[in-house]
């Protein structure tokens, strides 16, 4: 082993110089890149509303939604179990690629994972019965790399769901 990396070391041209890479510049660079994909990503979804004419709350981290009919008045809370009839698109395409049709009901207990980041905040904007749509940002579903299935990197995801039950898990 020490014979190798000696060989390797003696094959490097003299002259050039070793870059050392500054831990803290990478780092900058990174977070200006995702900046920019972000700002570029909330372009698009104002394209989207604006296409469709649809008039969406906005939160603080990005994620839309617009409740379309109205349930009872029992607010979801976190720990509360949930369960969702919905179909699911891409913010480029009108096409279902999810649904609960096909997948049948999605439950989940709220704050505990099992679903997007951008569903848990969403749900906890409604109330059983509601029926809403939302628009989930790539960075509050599957981010950077996408689902490894059917869900590519940096995928807007648009929601049309109702409520159907709500179940106080405390």
């Amino acid at each position: 082993m020490l014979l190798l990396s000696i060989s390797c070391t003696e094959n490097v041209d003299k002259n050039q110089q070793v870059r050392v890479v500054d831990k803290k510049e990478v780092k900058q660079n990174l977070v200006e890149v995702n900046r920019e994909l972000i700002k570029k990503e909330m372009e698009d979804i104002d394209n989207y509303l604006d296409g469709h004419k649809l008039n969406m709350i906005r939160t603080g981290s990005g994620l839309r939604y617009f409740i379309e009919k109205q349930g009872d008045t029992t607010p979801i809370k976190t720990g509360d179990i949930v369960t969702l009839d919905y179909e699911m698109h891409f913010l480029n395409s009108d096409e279902a690629v999810a649904s609960s049709k096909e997948n049948g009901l999605k439950t989940f207990l709220v704050g505990h994972g099992g679903v997007e980041i951008g569903m848990e905040e969403a749900v906890l904007h409604l109330h059983k019965g509601d029926e809403a749509e939302i628009i989930i940002p790539s960075y509050l579903a599957y981010g950077l790399i996408g689902d490894g299935n059917s869900i590519p990197p940096l995928t807007t995801l648009v929601y049309k769901v109702k409520i159907v039950e709500n179940q106080s898990n405390k």
